[in-house]
């Protein structure tokens, strides 16, 4: 079985900027809707609307995978599509192991979208007992106590975390040390790796208060733009007091 257990990402070697590559996933994701829809070609402009950069700097991120377009006729979709996904690696299978299997880590073995990208979900590990056996997404959920076979039987070369923050620790050290190289992690935690182990974060909690900033702001904004509206304000004449016997009030001119 192919698991490109020992492949690492072209992108090192070729030295494609990391920037470059976190925007690679937002050209896929443009570029496959525009094949499902059976187009065959795409100006710079055009996709990079499409995936919310400017054109400028997709034609620089482009130029790292050697790929120009055609003046005039702009870039061959099929083709991109086959470019980035072989530079992302997903051309070939990447077996992922899910460890914490509580709402979350359901809801993600149930996701659909992992196949058709690339990505195997090989097994679910939980610490649970009683999950033991239990199926989730037509796979049977295993104990941590065999984390290491299963990673081993499994060829994972990819972990997901999806534990209770206490927990996230120990099983990131167990992974690692079963010789998971990428982690994904979900737990609402930091976590210590040593060097050529790469992880991503993903906290939801984090996502939601930058919403919550940008919300305020624009509330602010919005009254901000309804002062500037209302009309201009004066004192009442020196020594007056306000109608609650403090400051002098402020009247409208």
């Amino acid at each position: 079985m192919a698991t490109g257990r020992n492949h690492r990402p072209a992108t090192r070697s070729r030295g494609i900027p990391e920037a470059t590559v976190a925007r690679l996933p937002l050209y896929l994701r443009a570029l496959t809707a525009l094949s499902e829809r059976s187009v065959p070609t795409v100006s710079s402009e055009e996709l990079a609307t499409a995936a919310g950069v400017n054109s400028a700097k997709l034609r620089k991120d482009f130029s790292y995978l050697g790929s120009y377009g055609t003046r005039g006729v702009g870039y061959d979709v099929e083709y991109l599509v086959y470019q980035i996904s072989r530079e992302l690696g997903l051309t070939q299978d990447w077996p992922v192991a899910i460890v914490g299997i509580g709402n979350l880590g359901a809801a993600l073995a149930n996701y659909g979208g992992f196949a058709s990208r690339g990505f195997r979900v090989a097994a679910l590990i939980d610490a649970d007992p009683a999950m033991a056996g239990t199926p989730v997404a037509g796979i049977a959920v295993q104990h941590t106590d065999d984390l290491d076979r299963i990673i081993s039987d499994n060829g994972v070369s990819i972990g997901v975390i999806t534990t209770p923050p206490g927990a996230a620790q120990q099983v990131c050290d167990r992974l690692v040390a079963a010789g998971v190289t990428s982690i994904l992690n979900f737990a609402p935690t930091v976590l210590s790796v040593p060097e050529g182990v790469d992880v991503r974060k993903v906290d939801l909690s984090i996502e939601l208060q930058i919403l919550a900033f940008h919300e305020q702001r624009k509330a602010g904004e919005d009254v901000a733009a309804e002062d500037e509206g209302a009309p201009p304000m004066r004192a009442t004449p020196a020594g007056r007091k306000g109608p609650d016997g403090g400051m002098p009030a402020v009247m409208p001119a």
